[in-house]
């Protein structure tokens, strides 16, 4: 009881938080570049959200950082209220943003409060970030269909107007692909990563797809 009043009281503050972020933050909106679109994406540890995007079609690169947070210049060590996230760069001629949206709440625990599976703290919650109000209007449309589904349950995640990417140490850029020999690896990415090539096969890199 006290546990579920504890994610009560945090899922309430991640809220308001993004009540005034959407209210008083524009989104910042880069332009393409070469054809290629930006997306970002904070859910649990960035090992396991990096080695999943990047196995998804029309991916090019993912990028593991920091966003969501006030701080400037954050570290692993300190990233104050930043979250993991992910930079995800994609042809948008390939895979939709809508796509990408599909992956994000169909690789996550899309009620888990403030974590995903051991990660827990606001270090590892849940944000999908919003480049314009197009991207904006289509987050709210699929949160808002995932919620009927839920039965009375809600969807976790923060809808946040984007503003900066930090990107992390070099140490964890494609650790998954560089590390597979790591405990967590093996027992937590692996396993995250292959549940959702099970739910998604038909979005996988194969064939020569890129």
């Amino acid at each position: 009881m006290f546990f579920s009043f504890g994610c009560t009281n945090s899922n309430e503050a991640n809220k308001e938080a993004e009540r005034i972020a959407q209210q008083t933050q524009n989104p910042v909106h880069a332009e393409s570049q070469d054809g290629y679109e930006r997306a970002y994406f904070a859910s649990g540890c960035f090992w396991c959200v990096e080695g999943i995007y990047e196995s998804v079609i029309g991916v090019k690169e993912v990028n593991s950082g920091y966003s969501g947070g006030k701080m400037k210049n954050p570290t692993y060590q300190n990233h104050g209220d930043h979250a993991e996230t992910v930079e995800v760069i994609y042809n948008p001629v390939i895979v939709s943003f809508s796509t990408l949206l599909d992956v994000y709440f169909g690789s996550q625990d899309v009620t888990q409060v403030n974590g995903q599976g051991p990660d827990r703290g606001t270090s590892y919650r849940s944000i999908v970030f919003y480049r314009n109000a197009e991207e904006k209007k289509l987050i709210d449309s699929k949160i808002a269909a995932i919620n009927l589904k839920l039965g009375g349950k809600k969807v976790a995640a923060q809808v946040l107007p984007f503003q900066k990417f930090y990107i992390a140490e070099d140490y964890h850029q494609d650790y998954e692909r560089n590390n597979p020999d790591n405990p967590y690896i093996i027992n937590v990415s692996h396993k995250r990563k292959q549940k959702f090539a099970e739910k998604y096969p038909e979005l996988l890199k194969n064939n020569g797809n890129k």
